[in-house]
């Protein structure tokens, strides 16, 4: 029964958003072409149609404004459940925007946050939707390339959807993290060649994944020219805000 519900509200979302979708990116495709001037190479690697996962690097929030902008089938991203949920005006404002973008709830309440994202994005692509995904899981907090988690290979392999890579380039200088309004230059992206893997009739081994991931994160890698770092972007933000209290203890003592 909790099954069968929730595989609803997905496609309720999925479906009942395009118009939505549709009119925001028709708004706003003019202005931001003309502001940001996009340079786009390998737009033709995206599959026109069928499933298909596009894995990016993640370096500001606007990588989910300009790279959806730029394809021409509608991307779908996961996105937490209280995003949609919050009370009064502001709540609902906010519910909008993100379903607007393309967005869809992801619930935690009834198991992990990675096995809850895995089944609402096998769900998309099931219906050979095109799925958008941040391998690193959060936004890079040095502009680094960090370690890709194996949720995309996860969902490559028991979807059978090609992935394509794509490097996105200027966004944290258009956008920095903490930043409302964005700072007017060009923005740059490259989608790569497909990838393909193993398909539905195989379940992948841990380490089958782990060596799946890390291709596409060596694709990213040679796309974006990013220094890559070997442990997880939320390992680096928490190693941050470590140093950060740190230093503020410090100055206190002083």
């Amino acid at each position: 029964m909790v099954a069968r519900r929730k595989r609803k509200n997905v496609s309720d979302v999925v479906q009942g958003d395009k118009v939505a979708y549709g009119l925001l990116k028709s708004f706003l495709l003019p202005i931001l072409t003309l502001l940001f001037r996009p340079k786009v190479k390998g737009l033709r690697n995206v599959p026109a149609n069928g499933p298909v996962i596009i894995a990016s690097n993640h370096l500001s929030f606007s990588d989910s404004i300009f790279m959806p902008l730029v394809v021409p089938r509608k991307v779908t991203f996961l996105a937490k459940s209280e995003y949609f949920t919050s009370p009064g005006p502001k709540g609902l404002l906010k519910k909008l925007a993100f379903i607007a973008l393309g967005q869809v709830p992801v619930d935690r309440a009834g198991g992990s946050r990675s096995e809850a994202a895995l089944l609402t994005g096998l769900s998309v692509l099931s219906k050979g939707e095109c799925l958008g995904i941040y391998p690193e899981g959060t936004r890079s907090p040095d502009g680094r390339l960090y370690r890709g988690r194996t949720g995309v290979a996860r969902l490559a392999f028991e979807s059978g959807a090609p992935v394509v890579p794509v490097a996105m380039f200027n966004t944290d200088e258009i956008q920095p993290t903490g930043k409302v309004i964005p700072k007017i230059m060009r923005v740059k992206m490259i989608f790569g060649e497909p990838m393909y893997f193993q398909g539905p009739e195989k379940s992948a081994s841990p380490e089958e994944l782990r060596k799946a991931t890390d291709q596409i994160m060596k694709k990213l890698q040679d796309m974006s020219g990013q220094e890559y770092v070997d442990i997880y972007a939320s390992q680096a933000k928490e190693a941050i805000a470590e140093e950060k209290r740190r230093n503020s203890d410090k100055d206190e003592e002083e």
